[in-house]
């Protein structure tokens, strides 16, 4: 049940690129647009067009559901859009209209194929994987990657905004994900990585990788380099941060560069966020945050934020 932001509060294309101006001065050379659906967005190739000018922007990416990305694949790669994660949590026609309520597989398999011949890559799924939904289907989803030249990644199910179901008996974790592949592939050997992605990732005999991200029962705060900024101009530093920072307010009474760069070091230096760290020593929980509260206070809910 969205609750939609006011339009008038929603940043403007060149608002946008403004903000990611500032940050990039700051340090800041990977972007994501992502969602809610960012493909939903009228103006989203001039906003990628936008952003692709900023030289210092070496990585720019979305995530999307993938049911539009057929239609504007082509666009957006040449836009300047590198490369793109579709979300995807099952192959089966009947649990994705389950979960989705619209049967839209095909679009996002069709999105899926364009992103790859159009060159938007590394191209990645994300799925999350919950135990009695879709957890029968991991080495379908690897299969299906792997054929596409994909990357799966894995997600644990995470207790965060809307999941007002979440309870830890449906959270499949990083083990036993590793497990049940290794019965089917054999060995799974780690890739040793220094960076800090959220995903830690794996390779099969065969070469075929693939990555998870067990942020639910093994968080990974401490290494967290990322933020977020809503459509609307809200900063935050922590997806299960209850609060953050308007930066839209300042930008639109006339804050200087500087004066917005200020701004954004004096919170992030203060910084202390370990969301999913403080979430997993509590041990048996509830879902983060009710429904009636999720409908009066819109940007606690993930489709406003990225999640």
């Amino acid at each position: 049940e969205y609750v939609w932001l006011p339009r008038d509060d929603i940043l403007t294309v060149e608002e946008i690129g403004d903000l990611v101006d500032v940050f990039s001065e700051l340090g800041v050379d990977r972007v994501r647009l992502t969602g809610g659906e960012p493909l939903l967005r009228r103006e989203v190739v001039d906003v990628v067009k936008r952003l692709a000018a900023n030289p210092d922007v070496g990585d720019l990416s979305m995530t999307t559901n993938g049911v539009l990305l057929a239609k504007q694949a082509e666009s957006l790669r040449s836009a300047g859009l590198d490369r793109v994660s579709v979300s995807l949590d099952t192959l089966r026609p009947q649990r994705f209209e389950q979960l989705t309520r619209r049967n839209r597989l095909p679009e996002v398999l069709e999105g899926i194929d364009a992103a790859a011949e159009g060159g938007l890559k590394p191209l990645k799924i994300n799925t999350v994987v919950m135990r009695g939904y879709n957890d029968d289907e991991l080495t379908d989803l690897i299969d299906f990657a792997r054929d596409r030249g994909a990357e799966v990644r894995f997600i644990e199910y995470m207790d965060v905004g809307g999941a007002t179901q979440w309870s830890n008996e449906a959270v499949v974790s990083r083990h036993e994900m590793l497990s049940t592949l290794s019965e089917q592939y054999g060995p799974i050997t780690p890739v040793k990585e220094l960076n800090s992605a959220p995903a830690d990732r794996f390779t099969l005999l065969d070469g075929t990788i693939f990555g998870i991200i067990s942020s639910t029962t093994q968080p990974f705060c401490r290494s967290c380099d990322r933020s977020r900024l809503t459509a609307d101009g809200i900063w935050y530093l922590c997806l299960y941060a209850h609060s953050g920072t308007d930066l839209r307010k300042s930008l639109r009474e006339g804050a200087s560069i500087g004066d917005l760069q200020d701004q954004i070091k004096s919170v992030w230096q203060e910084r202390v966020d370990r969301g999913a760290e403080m979430r997993l020593s509590e041990g048996q929980r509830e879902p983060l945050i009710p429904v009636q509260r999720l409908r009066e206070e819109p940007h606690l809910e993930m489709h406003t934020r990225g999640g």
